[in-house]
């Protein structure tokens, strides 16, 4: 296994979409984006997804590739930015009316630090646009990403009380010197804390969000970070590896070398990890996830359910994902759709009722197609070949793979194998055809393993 991944360990997409965002090329106008959104709802029951994102911490994170604001001037940006998304909601409202009548399955609120801001500033965002749209309580997911160190019981309260049921909690890593080298001090008592609090207002799942290859990381920090993830027993963890882009997130750069793990002793952090989820009844899910049996991830998979979007896995599949905030990324099945990722010129369009597009892109028919195939490797293992063509061009591009036993090839049919699936992302570029035809020659993707 080491000679494999030293092999395959070379950049690639996480395909949380296809085509992804470097290889968009056809941008829709905000007109178009509004018929292809009119267009997907117009079946009566076409459920949708929201998505909002909320950019503000109030320090950085040293590791973070998101898109954010670091402030610690709540007055500066609360009150505005609520208003800015209550704006750019009513702006969808006057153009896609369907958004009122077609079931809303589930809502996320992501960041940044959604709760930057206060539980009412929360309350009145979220409330506005709730009060709007049609919710089946018996099917509804409200999830949010929490800091513990800046959310409170009211926080939690208020949220249980408008429908949320889900938490994720950024823990990274639980040592102390691993957390001041990515400048995120979040002491265990007080993730014990929100977890206590959450279950105790019975929200029914609980994620932990986890990194391996950060600073400072070696076996005995992560065993610590196990033992304590464990103790807490969240329903749902995410074990990232860490994506080094300091092209994109120039933080990154206060890295040193040295305190990196090179890449074995990375790959041996995510092998220890997983290996005591899998003893402590956890499954694997897709890449880089887990659950417990019980947990709807884990249902969703075994029925063959599973679905993976811009926010990741998920057992809520819908055609729909509207995405409101500064950065953020809609999608239909024909279309996807960026917000401004400037916080002024968000603030700018979004204060004065228009939709605020940066960007997008009209997916073509070989987009579609690669998309569903990409979407079946990342959520089953296993795709179908289109026909006799596309086999010979697949297999050619994995030959290496296929003598390496990442992947077996049977009839029309190709399945990756168990160790196939530590380089899934790998083997999902012999599908890219947009990336096949640019050959990047410069960084674009983290490395994949």
């Amino acid at each position: 296994m080491s000679d494999l991944f030293k092999k395959y360990d070379i950049p690639a997409p996480r395909y949380t979409s296809y085509p992804t965002v470097p290889y968009w090329d056809d941008a829709p106008t905000t007109d178009e984006w509004v018929q292809s959104l009119n267009n997907a709802l117009k079946q009566p029951k076409s459920p949708w997804s929201l998505y909002i994102h909320i950019p503000f911490c109030e320090s950085l994170c040293c590791y973070c590739a998101c898109n954010t604001t670091i402030s610690r001037n709540h007055e500066r940006y609360e009150d505005p930015y609520v208003k800015n998304i209550i704006a750019e909601w009513e702006a969808y409202l006057k153009s896609v009316p369907y958004l009122t009548k077609r079931p809303l399955k589930n809502i996320h609120l992501g960041g940044g630090t959604p709760t930057f801001l206060s539980p009412d500033n929360l309350r009145k965002m979220i409330s506005s646009i709730l009060s709007k749209v049609n919710i089946d309580r018996n099917d509804f997911e409200g999830s949010i990403e929490v800091h513990p160190n800046y959310t409170t019981d009211e926080h939690l309260e208020m949220l249980s009380e408008l429908g949320f049921n889900r938490i994720s909690i950024g823990v990274q890593d639980f040592n102390l010197n691993v957390q001041k080298l990515v400048n995120r001090i979040q002491l265990p008592k007080a993730t014990k804390k929100t977890v206590d609090s959450a279950k105790r207002l019975g929200f029914v799942s609980i994620n932990f969000d986890l990194i391996y290859g950060l600073p400072g990381q070696g076996q005995k920090e992560m065993a610590l970070t196990m033992d304590k993830t464990l103790e807490l027993r969240p329903d749902r963890i995410a074990l990232y590896s860490l994506a080094i882009v300091p092209w994109i997130k120039p933080a990154q750069r206060l890295f040193k070398d040295e305190d990196l793990p090179n890449p074995e002793e990375k790959r041996a952090l995510y092998d220890y990890a997983k290996q005591r989820l899998l003893e402590a009844g956890y499954v694997e899910i897709g890449m880089d996830h887990f659950s417990l049996l019980d947990e709807d991830l884990a249902i969703a998979m075994n029925e063959g359910r599973l679905h993976r979007n811009f926010m990741g896995y998920t057992d809520q599949k819908t055609d729909v994902l509207l995405g409101l905030g500064v950065s953020s990324i809609s999608a239909t099945p024909d279309c996807f759709h960026q917000n401004q990722k400037v916080l002024s010129l968000y603030e700018a369009q979004a204060s004065k009722g228009l939709i605020p597009t940066l960007r997008g892109h009209k997916l073509t028919k070989e987009d579609q197609l690669v998309q569903s195939q990409i979407l079946e490797l990342m959520t089953k293992f296993k795709i179908s070949f289109v026909d006799a063509n596309q086999k010979q061009a697949v297999v050619k591009r994995l030959e290496t793979m296929i003598k390496d036993g990442l992947v077996l090839v049977n009839g029309d049919n190709l399945t990756i194998t168990e160790i196939g699936k530590s380089f899934l992302r790998v083997i999902c570029t012999s599908f890219d055809e947009r990336l096949l035809r640019a050959k990047p020659d410069s960084m674009t993707f983290s490395k994949a393993i």
